[in-house]
């Protein structure tokens, strides 16, 4: 069965919780992508940091991406998935919690992220359609 570790991105680029959100937004826009993980100065896992986050938390609140931390933006507990995790859990665990993109963690390591995109390859066919119903009902 195919497992968290065969389809995830490995090796993700974490913002530091100390970075700020302009550093992060600059990092996101350098690899391309809308998401980043938050990781402290353990390189624990904090949160995540989406582009969204960046607009809906700061820029229209009048923040300023300057002055504001991007571990500021962790918020509660982050859903993860263990990497040896098989696909449709983490199938379920994206649709429960209602998350587009999966921080994939080893013991305490962050070791990759699995985004929809990924599971949606993973899975038959059918369920790609549930994926993507369970996951735009948010």
């Amino acid at each position: 069965m195919t497992k968290a570790r065969d389809i995830m991105t490995r090796d993700p680029k974490c913002v530091r919780s100390s970075d700020t959100v302009l550093d992060a937004a600059r990092l996101m826009a350098d690899l391309g992508v809308g998401a980043l993980p938050i990781c402290g100065e353990d390189d624990r896992l904090k949160g995540m940091l989406t582009d969204r986050d960046i607009v809906v938390k700061v820029l229209a609140e009048g923040k300023d991406p300057r002055a504001l931390r991007a571990g500021e933006l962790a918020q509660g507990e982050v859903v993860t998935i263990g990497a040896d995790d098989e696909a449709p859990e983490v199938f379920r665990t994206m649709a429960q919690h209602q998350v587009r993109r999966l921080p994939v963690i080893d013991g305490h390591d962050l070791v990759g992220i699995v985004a929809q995109a990924d599971v949606a390859r993973a899975l038959d066919d059918p369920q790609v359609g549930d994926l993507l119903e369970a996951l735009s009902q948010g």
